[in-house]
């Protein structure tokens, strides 16, 4: 811990650590629940059973990453090494939860079930950490302060790129994910089960 003057530099960096989370979770809590309907074709009861599963159990394992996370010892400190170890985790499992496999309905359950607690599970092995890493950075409020603010305005600005992108890119991918397609598998069963696809990703984008 530190009582210096943090630098701008840190401070930016400390706070691109929530845009990042931001981006992801802002569409995660948006339109997982459309995802799962419309575009995995799990039922409504489904999915919100899945959820307060998911989210019970997450409440106890926030705890439980909170507990191990402070007594962690390595030569990147207690927080820190959480941050380099799933980082690319939790960017493999934002990817993978919104994959929909060609799988029938108790099997595509299953894996919902199995990649959202993923999902969380990563989540929280990032986010609990970051968020603790707050005390650990500086002993001095006002610097502990200023990191918050830091922290809060780039979680925001993370939020509204998310908003600002997701249509064009489901306006790019709608345009040519299709002859991409064509080009690499062209069966016809394929070809319907790609266009479905976007179809719900656009209806997802209208209704945001």
């Amino acid at each position: 811990m530190t009582t210096y003057k943090l630098r701008i530099r840190e401070k930016i960096g400390y706070g691109l650590g929530d845009a990042a989370s931001s981006m992801f979770w802002k569409i995660f809590g948006m339109y997982s629940l459309f995802f799962y309907t419309d575009v995995l074709g799990i039922t409504a009861a489904a999915a919100g059973t899945m959820f307060l599963v998911a989210r019970l159990w997450d409440s106890f394992f926030d705890v439980f990453v909170g507990i191990i996370s402070d007594r962690t010892k390595s030569r990147y400190g207690k927080y820190r090494p959480y941050l380099l170890w799933f980082a690319l985790p939790f960017a493999v499992m934002g990817a993978i939860t919104f994959f929909a496999p060609d799988f029938g309905q108790t099997w595509k359950l299953v894996y919902a079930y199995i990649t959202y607690s993923l999902m969380m599970i990563v989540y929280s092995l990032i986010n609990v950490p970051y968020a603790s890493l707050l005390g650990a950075i500086s002993s001095d409020p006002r610097e502990r302060n200023s990191l918050s603010s830091f922290r809060m305005s780039f979680a925001f600005i993370g939020s509204f790129v998310t908003f600002m992108l997701l249509q064009p890119l489901i306006d790019f991918f709608r345009e040519h994910l299709v002859t991409i397609v064509l080009l690499l598998r062209p069966e016809p069963q394929k070809i319907r089960s790609v266009l479905l696809r976007l179809d719900g990703l656009w209806e997802l984008a209208q209704l945001g």
